[in-house]
């Protein structure tokens, strides 16, 4: 699967009417960790593991930028979920998760492949609870065994081996891999692969908010440091700012 994120060098700007950020005119591309995906899902199809690998991406139409890079990066085929205007603006984890869940069963899946911060590092984790599929987080290392997949995971006190059963929800974290480059010919191969575009509606998921989003407003502006000469100083300073 992949996500869109706006990317580049940019002042955030809030909305006039403080509903939301300004994203007119901004380019998408894929979030760095669901490029890691992609590469572990095209790698294991190059080893024959899989048979085929689908990316999926929800949002307007730019979001088909961000599946013809990982069509160039190997996926064998798109789905765009379209879903625009507030509904896109208000979308959340639970609605992604409940798309990717329809469509797992649709296409009938054997292996989802999130990157771990697909929208709030959670909705990995809820397309399995709504799959009821074992899962496989923060993975670093993912083999296929028979039905099982073995999967090592980067955790606070170091890594965790754990083996699921398949079909099973995963989502990568930095050291899973690196992912490849498009090559320019496989950037014009990916232009001549199929991408269906479908609707949340078409795969019977609401994805209306439970949420509302009452004011987006800009952080304060950063006030200038202070340099002090001493220890002392700087106590004094900090007892002035009611800091301590």
């Amino acid at each position: 699967s992949s996500s869109s994120l706006l990317s580049g060098i940019c002042r955030i700007r809030v909305k006039p009417d403080h509903t939301g950020v300004v994203t007119d005119g901004v380019k998408h591309s894929m979030n760095p960790f669901c490029e890691i995906a992609v590469e572990e899902a095209v790698k294991l199809k190059e080893k024959k593991l899989v048979k085929e690998v689908v990316a999926v991406s929800c949002g307007p139409q730019q979001v088909q930028e961000t599946i013809r890079t990982a069509l160039a990066m190997g996926a064998d085929r798109g789905i765009h979920v379209e879903v625009s205007g507030k509904d896109y603006e208000t979308l959340g984890p639970l609605q992604v998760s409940k798309i990717l869940a329809a469509l797992a069963k649709k296409e009938q899946a054997d292996l989802i492949i999130l990157g771990k911060q697909l929208v709030c590092n959670q909705t990995g984790q809820m397309t399995a609870a709504l799959l009821d599929w074992p899962q496989g987080t923060f993975a670093s290392e993912v083999n296929i065994e028979a039905d099982k997949l073995k999967v090592v995971r980067e955790v606070d006190g170091g890594l965790e081996t754990i083996k699921i059963k398949l079909p099973a929800v995963v989502t990568a974290d930095l050291r899973l891999n690196t992912p490849r480059y498009a090559t320019l010919p496989n950037i014009m191969k990916a232009k001549k692969k199929k991408i269906a575009n479908v609707k949340p509606a078409d795969l019977g998921v609401d994805v209306s908010s439970r949420l509302e989003v009452l004011k987006v407003d800009e952080p304060p502006q950063r006030q200038g440091g202070v340099k002090v000469e001493t220890v002392n100083d700087l106590v004094r300073k900090l007892k002035e700012a009611g800091r301590i």
